[in-house]
C-alpha cells in the first residue's frame, strides 16, 4: 500500500494532442517508485465548462456538480504533476480553466511540472507557477521540457530523448519528498 497518492493531469483535450503520449511515459517512469501511487487524470474525462462558479473556489462553496466531482477527485491526491502544452507562451486554457475550478483541494500540496512545444514549453511552466504560488502549491525546481523539434518524430510521434530520464528521476525525488513533508501539514 502506498503512503502517497500523486495524480499526473494531461492537461490538453485537444484532438490529435501530444500530451497522451507524454503522460502516458511520465506514468510509465513513476510505476517503478515505491510508496507512492500515481494515478493518470485526463482533462478529457473530467469536462468543465468555462468557470461557471458565483462564488469563488476559495470559499469551497462549490455549486454545479461538475465542480463537486472535480473537487471530490483532485483532493484525493497529496501532489500533482501538471503535463501541459504551450499554447501562444502559455498553459492550456482547459487547464488553466480546470485549476482556477478549485482552491483548498489544492492547499499546502506538491506539484511539478512536465511541458511540451516547440521551445519545450518552458514558458506555460513559467505561468503555471505563478498560478501554483497563489494556490500554495508548491513546486518543485526539477521539470521536464519535451521539444517538438527534438523529441517528436514529424512533430507528432513522441521519441524523448536518453537525457530525459535522469530528469525524470531528479523529478520523481523532489516531487515525492516535498509531497511526503507537506502531508503532515495538512494532518
Amino acid at each position: 500500500m502506498s503512503d502517497l497518492k500523486i495524480a499526473v493531469i494531461l492537461g490538453s483535450t485537444r484532438p490529435g494532442r501530444n500530451g497522451k503520449a507524454v503522460a502516458d511515459w511520465v506514468v510509465d517512469r513513476s510505476s517503478v517508485r515505491g510508496g507512492v501511487e500515481y494515478e493518470l487524470v485526463d482533462l478529457a474525462d473530467h469536462p468543465l465548462p468555462h468557470l461557471d462558479e458565483a462564488v469563488p473556489p476559495a470559499l469551497g462553496q462549490y455549486q454545479g456538480e461538475h465542480t463537486k466531482a472535480w473537487a471530490t477527485k483532485i483532493a484525493e491526491f497529496d501532489g500533482y504533476i501538471f503535463v501541459t502544452p504551450e499554447y501562444n507562451h502559455s498553459t492550456s486554457g482547459v487547464l488553466k480553466n480546470a485549476i482556477d475550478y478549485l482552491y483548498g483541494e489544492w492547499n499546502d500540496k506538491a506539484a511539478a511540472f512536465v511541458s511540451y512545444g516547440s521551445l519545450g514549453g518552458a514558458r506555460a511552466i513559467e505561468h503555471l507557477r505563478g498560478v501554483a504560488s497563489e494556490l500554495r502549491l508548491a513546486h518543485v525546481r526539477q521539470q521536464l521540457s519535451f521539444s517538438l523539434l527534438t523529441d517528436f518524430e514529424n512533430f507528432s510521434v513522441f521519441k524523448p530523448g536518453e537525457q530525459h530520464e535522469a530528469a525524470a528521476t531528479i523529478l520523481f525525488d523532489q516531487l515525492e519528498s516535498w509531497t511526503r513533508a507537506l502531508k503532515t501539514v495538512r494532518v
